[in-house]
């Protein structure tokens, strides 16, 4: 799949972004930017405010400060419903596919914002070409996948979208590591072919091997940022977040 079309290169900006619960303060100033093409990973320990900081851009939760832009478009100002016309697609942590729909139905409903017409069953066979399994699987009920099966086809239902950014929560949550290859290389070959991914994953190694930048945070603070090579290096985050 490619995503290089001039007219539809945006940056997404965030300055100064918090996201409060009540009296809890669980995002507080983090400010980052995916430029187009760029593949930007969130890491950090359980309550660091990275999932927050995701559903705070999609608009899914509010936001008590900050400016987030898309391209010329103020985000504040955009429903979450709207968000995937203006080119922003969202992996949710969990997957939350319909388990009593197909696995092409599934797909079919990824692509509810676009025009019904020969690009989207284009879509269909380029998700099937990402993930051949899912092809095979087309006509089953997506509830009688694996949790892998599942993954590839949340993210499959996103990309149906024709998304120039794509938001991840957690893709690798419950996998077996073989299938956590399978999604690394997916990402990779996303990420290749021009689509800007924004990763939020606890497994780091994962979040190294498939983004070109990365932001830290820890109690819902930005901590540290670098490439992904610099900070797979940086003893600090090996020994807290890798494990050696």
């Amino acid at each position: 799949m490619k995503h290089q079309e001039a007219a539809e290169r945006r940056t997404l900006s965030v300055s100064d972004l918090a996201v409060r619960y009540g009296g809890v303060s669980a995002v507080r100033s983090v400010s980052f930017t995916v430029e187009p093409g760029q593949s930007v990973g969130l890491i950090g320990a359980n309550g660091a405010g990275k999932t927050s900081t995701l559903r705070a851009v999609m608009g899914l939760v509010p936001r008590a400060a900050g400016e987030l832009r898309f391209g010329d478009r103020d985000l504040s100002r955009v429903p979450a419903r709207n968000m995937v016309r203006l080119g922003i697609g969202y992996v949710p942590e969990g997957r939350h596919v319909f388990p009593g729909l197909t696995v092409e139905k599934n797909l079919l409903l990824g692509a509810y914002a676009r025009r019904w017409d020969g690009q989207v069953r284009d879509g269909l066979t380029e998700v099937y070409d990402l993930f051949p399994v899912l092809g095979e699987m087309r006509g089953r009920l997506a509830g009688a996948l694996s949790g892998g099966q599942q993954q590839m086809l949340a993210i499959g239902r996103a990309l149906m979208a024709k998304p120039v950014l794509l938001l991840l929560d957690e893709p690798s949550m419950g996998l077996s590591p073989k299938l956590v290859e399978v999604i690394g290389e997916t990402l990779r070959r996303l990420r290749d072919n021009g689509l800007s991914l924004l990763l939020v994953e606890q497994n780091a190694m994962l979040t190294f091997e498939t983004t070109t930048d990365c932001l830290v945070l820890e109690n819902g603070e930005f901590a540290l940022s670098g490439t992904a090579a610099e900070l797979s290096r940086n003893a600090r985050v090996r020994s807290i977040y890798i494990g050696l």
